[in-house]
């Protein structure tokens, strides 16, 4: 069960490499860990958690790299959990940022940046996705060069790869297309239980 809170962290967080450009501003609580975070921006980006992510942050007070992830047992073993980490510990002031790896082969790079410190408001429930700007690229369209090319084809009715991008996509897809109220959470704890048992 989650802490009390008083204060809620907003960040804005920024898709790296592709256009239109593509963010989302969410408020989270200040008590969360690096997995809630991680959780909150694959609901609010539209991503479908399903490759491996990293953060990576300079400690505040010595300027080294911290990395937060999925420790993997064969692996890096410079990599935190998520879990242990609070973002207030590393985002200790208004303009620290942290970069937000998704998916290792596509490599969609995220900035993520404190804009602010809020105080939570009586009645509303976090986190939650406040604004944001386009759609989100396909998972596994090929990174920021391949969503490139993907934009191309399905624009482009004689593009030698209309069709078949349309139908791998499902049909129809506006890249300028985003709504912050649909934005759906789901809860962290629970997602991490489901992923880990």
């Amino acid at each position: 069960m989650k802490k009390k809170f008083e204060k809620v962290y907003q960040f804005k967080i920024a898709l790296q490499d592709v256009k239109p450009p593509v963010w989302r501003r969410v408020q989270i609580p200040e008590n969360s860990t690096f997995w809630d975070l991680h959780v909150a921006i694959q609901c609010a980006m539209g991503w479908s958690e399903s490759h491996l992510h990293e953060f990576e942050v300079r400690h505040p007070v010595t300027g080294a790299p911290v990395r937060f992830g999925i420790p993997d047992e064969d692996g890096d073993g410079d990599v935190v959990p998520d879990w242990k980490g609070r973002i207030s510990d590393l985002f200790p002031k208004t303009g620290s940022k942290a970069v937000y790896v998704y998916d290792f082969g596509d490599c969609w790079q995220h900035v993520v940046k404190l804009e602010k410190v809020l105080d939570r408001e009586a009645g509303a429930k976090y986190p939650r996705c406040v604004d944001g700007e386009n759609a989100c690229p396909p998972e596994d369209c090929g990174g920021p060069w391949g969503y490139v090319e993907f934009l191309e084809a399905i624009r482009n009715p004689k593009h030698e790869e209309h069709e078949d991008m349309l139908e791998w996509i499902g049909g129809k897809f506006d890249p300028e297309h985003f709504d912050a109220k649909a934005v759906k959470f789901i809860d962290p704890d629970k997602h991490r239980r489901n992923v880990f048992g």
